[in-house]
């Protein structure tokens, strides 16, 4: 067996013990999270969230003690996507993953370090959903160099990329209107998790399926393209609805 398989069946084999001692000892929503009313897949994986939030406590904590700022993981994220690009331009989509795993931890903790430090401010908002926006066009231009071998694959990424521009921007936009709109399927997690879940499968799949490498990958990024515009339509039409309606 690949190492880096081996290394993905453990992970996920030590995903579902940690899922079921979550699940075991209660299922405790977490405070945080539901304040701000994280949701994933429309909130049917929420479960999902909050055992996640439980299982990075520990180095929530750690880092408190530590004193790190939220901009040390605002910056270590920006480092990991940036490498997410190049690992996954370069053919190596499992590091790639794992880049992107790691730079998504490093999103979620700035926020949650800057809550219970109780210094969330305008500048860490914006240094945060700026930010983002770098990581993922990072991950997307990867994929568009990557992908390049098919016939549709750089438009594909190219696609993914402009739609998921757009969620976001439809959602600025709106805030700026004094409309919040946090609807959609593919939103930045969504997005996040099926980018380093195909990074991760693609190579043992197509091998299993007999599929050229990049192949799922391929038809990921299609979907995430085709989604992203579809979700960045629907929350134009839900905002300018409200926003009429005034």
């Amino acid at each position: 067996m690949p190492l880096s398989l081996a290394v993905v069946l453990g992970t996920m084999a030590a995903a579902l013990v940690s899922m079921a001692a979550y699940a075991l000892r209660g299922a405790e929503p977490d405070a945080d999270a539901h304040r701000r009313g994280s949701r994933f897949v429309l909130g049917l994986g929420d479960f999902l969230v909050h055992w996640f939030m439980w299982v990075i406590r520990p180095a929530e904590t750690l880092s408190l003690r530590l004193g790190l700022t939220p901009d040390v993981f605002n910056f270590a994220g920006l480092g990991f996507g940036l490498l997410s690009g190049v690992f996954i331009a370069r053919g190596r989509l499992d590091l790639g993953g794992w880049a992107i795993a790691l730079g998504g931890i490093c999103d979620i903790m700035d926020g949650r370090i800057a809550r219970a430090r109780n210094t969330a401010s305008p500048y860490g908002a914006f240094i945060d959903s700026t930010l983002d926006r770098f990581v993922e066009v990072f991950a997307f231009l990867g994929f568009a160099i990557y992908l390049a071998p098919f016939p549709y694959g750089p438009f594909a990424a190219a696609a993914a990329m402009a739609g998921s521009l757009l969620v976001s921007y439809t959602r600025a936009r709106g805030e700026s209107q004094g409309v919040t709109c946090k609807e959609g399927l593919m939103q930045r997690a969504e997005r996040l998790v099926l980018l380093l879940l195909v990074c991760l499968i693609d190579a043992p799949l197509t091998a299993r399926l007999g599929l050229r490498p990049g192949t799922t990958a391929l038809w990921v990024v299609a979907v995430i393209a085709a989604t992203t515009f579809a979700t960045a339509a629907q929350r134009t039409v839900w905002i300018a609805q409200r926003l009429r309606g005034r």
